[in-house]
Parts: C-alpha cells; structure tokens; sequence
C-alpha cells in the first residue's frame, strides 16, 4: 500500500553529524526539474551511474532544500543555504549517502514500483525465493541414432 502525504508539508531530514535539512516533499515535479537541470542534462548518455547520481542528488538538493542546521564556515559561523553550499555538502560522502538514503531514494523506490511488475511484500504476491533445486540435465536416449 502507498501511503500518501496529502499536506504535502515540508520536514526534516536527519543527514547525521548534526547536520539536517528541511526539505520539501520529493514529487514529480522535483524529480522532472531536476532532470531538466543543466548539470544533469549535460551529462550526455555515455554517463556513469555514478555520476548521474551526484548529479541528481545536487539538483534535487538545491531544488528542495528550504533551510538547514549543524552548517557552517571554516570559522564555524552558520551558513545561508545555497546551491554551492549544497553542492560541496554533497560533495562529502557521508552526507551525499544519507541524503540519498534518506530522501532519493524512497522516490526512486516508488518510481522503480510503477514501473516494473514487482512483488507486493504484505499480499499473496509477495516474492520469494526458489525453494527448488535445478533439474538433472537430460538422460541419453535409449534409442539408436
């Protein structure tokens, strides 16, 4: 069952190392925006996962991000939001994961469900593994060639 969040209000996003963020909900329109972003788009088909990854996390990030805590300057004075902040704070990768984990993720697990037959986990279609061991290979013919 998908749970929907009809307020559709913004909330916090624990990153770890006291740092977290106030983002909005991860919608359609976030996630098509941010294919549409330059940084995204202008990394050809011939990309890497990898780098399609940080990409979108950067893009989602500065399209979704309304404030944060627990970010500072080398001198430790409180940092406005901003989109290079937000890139060079995923540029380090214990926060670039937990934002994956914690917000990219879920979209795309919900992005991936609609477009694919997967197994519900809580119905009757449920997947599971294979309990039976593979078949023999087949017995030579009794009959001359």
């Amino acid at each position: 069952m998908i749970r929907l969040d009809l307020a559709r209000a913004p909330f916090w996003l624990d990153l770890g190392h006291g740092v977290r963020l106030l983002v909005a909900p991860l919608t359609t329109a976030l996630m098509a925006a941010a294919r549409s972003d330059p940084l995204v788009a202008g990394l050809g088909e011939g990309a890497s996962n990898e780098a399609l990854a940080v990409a979108m996390a950067k893009a989602l990030a500065r399209l979704a991000v309304r404030d944060w805590e627990g970010v500072g300057d080398a001198d430790g004075n409180p940092l406005a939001v901003s989109g290079d902040g937000l890139d060079a704070l995923l540029d380090l990768l214990p926060f670039f994961e937990a934002f994956q984990l914690g917000y990219v993720a879920k979209g795309l697990l919900l992005e991936e469900e609609k477009n694919a037959s997967h197994g519900s986990p809580s119905g009757t279609s449920a997947e599971a593994s294979a309990i039976a061991a593979p078949a023999a290979p087949p017995a030579p013919s009794a009959l001359p060639s």
